[in-house]
């Protein structure tokens, strides 16, 4: 399984993956979900990924190619004039990719299903962050919905729904990020470290900072052990419930 998150802030945009794969409780492994690809000055995306490997490797694969020698048909994300371009070329991309390893056509249902977070930023126009489907349509990041999920979401959402702020810091959106994945971690075996981490700041037009955080690494522990300290204090503190 898989967890990853885009974020839609003033300042920019954050993202965070985790790196397990898991084909079993005797094949786990590590492999990197978080591809980044920028022309400095003029463009810097991210993508996140999340589904079947093998589907989201060849996709990744297929983007990387289009990149060196651009097809007629499909430009390359390098060259699309607009940040709607590039999602749409990567919708291509990856609708074809599971059409052509199901044998069947692009399903949401099918064991070869992926998804993607795309984000970043082309000069002259503003940061967008979209989530494309299996299908291969997308959605675009706004106010109201100022962060995608995907892969295993339902554990870390209510923290980013309660706590989220569009007016936050990078290191306060990360440490709000920390706190989701940590309770994803705690919940579902699947979802695990090392994670990654990436901020873009608007306008920049250069990919910003890149963290890798490791199991060890003694901030998350912190963080960890900080937040679980905290839920205990808030439910002591929470008034006494009663019968009568």
């Amino acid at each position: 399984m898989t967890y990853c998150v885009g974020l839609r802030l003033n300042r920019g945009l954050v993202f965070m993956s985790d790196t397990r794969t898991n084909a079993g409780i005797d094949n786990v492994s590590t492999f990197r979900k978080m591809f980044t690809y920028e022309k400095p000055g003029e463009r810097s995306l991210v993508m996140l990924t999340a589904g079947n490997l093998a589907t989201t490797q060849s996709v990744i694969s297929l983007i990387e190619e289009r990149t060196k020698v651009p097809e007629e048909r499909s430009p390359s994300i390098l060259e699309a004039p607009t940040m709607f371009q590039v999602a749409r070329i990567v919708g291509q991309i990856l609708r074809d990719a599971i059409k052509q390893h199901s044998g069947e056509g692009e399903t949401a249902d099918t064991p070869f299903s992926s998804t993607m977070i795309l984000g970043g930023q082309i000069a002259g126009s503003p940061p967008r962050l979209f989530l494309i489907y299996p299908e291969g349509n997308f959605i675009e990041a706004g106010d109201e919905t100022p962060f995608f999920q995907i892969g295993e979401t339902k554990y870390g959402k209510p923290i980013l729904v309660r706590a989220y702020d569009p007016n936050m810091s990078f290191e306060d959106a990360i440490k709000l990020l920390m706190v989701s994945f940590d309770s994803t971690i705690k919940a579902n075996l699947s979802v695990g470290l090392p994670l990654d981490i990436q901020t873009y700041e608007t306008d920049a037009c250069s990919l910003g900072r890149h963290v890798r955080i490791e199991a060890d690494n003694e901030y998350y522990k912190s963080v960890s052990d900080g937040w679980g300290a905290a839920l205990q204090n808030a439910l002591t503190n929470l008034p006494d419930f009663s019968f009568d």
